[in-house]
């Protein structure tokens, strides 16, 4: 795979989840600094860059709100940008018609949260035929309390993530492994 048949995909990394019961600081550091040296990298390699925000119709998700804007400090400067309403970026956005018109075939998952939507994107792109590189450290998410009452924490809900999405869905990799294929095409 090239650059130029590969895009990052920056899901849901927005202003949004700052205002949610859930949202915490612990880990954020860590993750803007993976997720902007993802970004960075691609754009440095001539990857397609494709930011992807959810929206619903109230709350801190609504347009309205003036918060579906991308998490600060990041800075994105997408090709692309669409929005969703579902956990897949694939779903109802117009991005599967743009990536294939864009003549992609290998997809970088990016983005907030690591269980929800940057893994169905994932998965979703999968079952498409996308080669998938699922960046957990450039993935963001919070803590959980199962049906149980475990608590689960954002590192034991990474681990899983990438459990179940590695060799059957995926290729877990580093930000510099999910750009290395672009830097040794343009190397050569």
């Amino acid at each position: 795979m090239s650059a130029a048949d590969t895009a990052l995909i920056v899901i849901d990394t927005q202003e949004s989840f700052r205002h949610r019961p859930f949202f915490t600081e612990d880990g954020l550091a860590a993750y803007l600094a993976r997720q902007q040296g993802l970004i960075d990298g691609a754009r440095e390699a001539g990857i397609a860059l494709v930011q992807v925000f959810h929206t619903a119709e109230d709350g801190p998700f609504s347009e309205a709100s003036g918060l579906v804007r991308t998490l600060e400090p990041l800075r994105v400067a997408p090709d692309a940008v669409f929005r969703k309403r579902r956990h897949s970026a694939l779903v109802g956005t117009g991005l599967d018609v743009w990536l294939i018109a864009h003549g992609i075939r290998r997809v970088i998952i990016s983005g907030i949260r690591t269980e929800q939507c940057c893994e169905t994107t994932a998965r979703h792109a999968s079952d498409l035929g996308y080669k998938v590189d699922y960046v957990g450290e450039a993935t963001l998410t919070f803590p959980m309390t199962d049906a149980a009452g475990r608590d689960w924490s954002a590192a034991e809900i990474r681990a899983r993530t990438e459990l179940v999405l590695a060799g059957r869905f995926a290729r877990l990799a580093t930000v510099e492994e999910a750009l290395s294929d672009a830097r040794d095409k343009i190397a050569a």
